[in-house]
This record gives C-alpha cells, sequence and structure tokens, in this order.
C-alpha cells in the first residue's frame, strides 16, 4: 500500500455493486510499480440503515451520494495496518464515524487516524466483528446474514486476483500474488500468520457458517462459487 492520503483522492474505481440486501461492494485500482492492482471497499448496512465501512476506498461524488442513500457512515473498519491509506480522510468527511482497527495494528493506525475501539457489538445479530484468530490480532473480518444468506468478509488473508499482463503481471504471479484460485499468498502468510493452527481452525469454521453464499475479499474478485470449499482448502493447505 503508499502512503496515506492527506486529502480526500479518488483513485480509478468502479461502481458500487449491490451484491446482497444489506451489503455493497467496489473495486477499484491501486497504482503500483509493477502495474495497477485490484483493492475492494465493503459497505454493510446495519438494520437502522447505519453503515460499516470495511477497508474504505474514496470514490467519486455520484457514488458517495449512493452510499449515503443506502445509509449514515456509521463505523469506519480499517482491517490492519496496511489498509489505512484512506482512513484519515474518510474520517475528515464523517467526524462521527467510530474508526475501529484490531488490537495488534492499532498503534500503526493510530499514525494516521484516531481509533476508538478494536472490538465492537454493532447492536445487529446479522453482522458480527471478528479479530481472526492466528494473526496476532492484526486482522479483523465481518460475518453478514441475510434472509438469502450469509457473506464472509476477509481483508488480506485470501487473495482472488487473476493473472495480469505484461511483465508486471508475470511478476505477480512469480511471487504468488495473482492465479487462477484463491489463496493466501505467501507473502501474506509471512507477514500476517502467527499461528497456523488457530487460523486453519477458524477457516475450517467459516466453512460451515449456515448458507454461505460468498467471500468478499480486499484483493481480487468475489468468491461465489464453492466458498466452503474454498475455505477448507485453505485451511488444508495452511496446516499442512
Amino acid at each position: 500500500m503508499g502512503k496515506p492520503f492527506a486529502e480526500w483522492t479518488v483513485l480509478p474505481h468502479g461502481q458500487l455493486w449491490q451484491i446482497d440486501d444489506n451489503v455493497l461492494t467496489v473495486a477499484g485500482d491501486l497504482p503500483m510499480p509493477l502495474g495497477d492492482f485490484p483493492r475492494r471497499m465493503t459497505v454493510v448496512q446495519l438494520a437502522d440503515a447505519r453503515l460499516v465501512i470495511f477497508s474504505a476506498i474514496a470514490l467519486h461524488e455520484d457514488e458517495m451520494q449512493r452510499l449515503e442513500t443506502f445509509g449514515r457512515p456509521a463505523f469506519l473498519i480499517v482491517p490492519n495496518d496496511i489498509h489505512r491509506m484512506d482512513a484519515k480522510t474518510w474520517k475528515d468527511r464523517y467526524p462521527d464515524i467510530v474508526v475501529i482497527a484490531p488490537a495488534g495494528a492499532r498503534d500503526k493506525v493510530k499514525e494516521v487516524v484516531p481509533v476508538d475501539a478494536t472490538t465492537m457489538d454493532f447492536a445487529d445479530p446479522r453482522a458480527r466483528l471478528f479479530t481472526v484468530p492466528g494473526t496476532d490480532e492484526h486482522e479483523l473480518a465481518l460475518v453478514v446474514e441475510t434472509a438469502t444468506g450469509t457473506t464472509l468478509i476477509v481483508n488480506d488473508l485470501i487473495w482472488n486476483v487473476p493473472d495480469r499482463p505484461g511483465l508486471g503481471g508475470w511478476i505477480y504471479n512469480a511471487i504468488g500474488a495473482t492465479g487462477s484460485e484463491p489463496k493466501m499468498p505467501k507473502m501474506v502468510r509471512m507477514r500476517e500468520v502467527k499461528d497456523k493452527t488457530a487460523l486453519a481452525a477458524q477457516l475450517e469454521a467459516w466453512a460451515h457458517l449456515p448458507k454461505l453464499n460468498r467471500i468478499i475479499v480486499s484483493h481480487g474478485d468475489v468468491i461465489t462459487r464453492d466458498a466452503s470449499k474454498v475455505l477448507t482448502d485453505l485451511a488444508h493447505r495452511l496446516a499442512a
């Protein structure tokens, strides 16, 4: 990730996509030396129309207005100490928003934006925030339920980025950042995973969530096919 922004800075992005009754998501691109790389923000609407913003991205004004029509931004989740690029500017735009960061990343996030909490009960049983076991309290995740099924929202632990073109794409593939299936890149395992057994157990538990429809990741495409199997396979690879 690049340097956190001091002012509202819009990078290339798509349109907000309503993926379920109470979930919006939008993908954007980060300019990188090896070529643009995808990133994603997810927005969860609580029962009282408060919004939970997961891994914030500054959007063009028409998309921000659409987001504000969906509800009131109330919680800003900075899911680890890398995904803080737009945190300050979101706090500037919404001064009352509650900033949440994992306990293990709190000090780094505080360098950019004040952190109000490391855990949160949203007072809505449909949305549950997790500090992910096995990450030394450095990663947050969300489980969101609707009448149509369950959505798991994770940050850097699972990537689903197809191969990119050119030399940069070849290098991304060589370092394990891209590929034909969801993965936990080696660089993420080295940086984030401190207890493989604990994390594998959590992946297995998520695989058994009732009516799991999808996994939304911060880097890459939403996983809608065999979501439970993806989690089980990742758990087995991690534990191997």
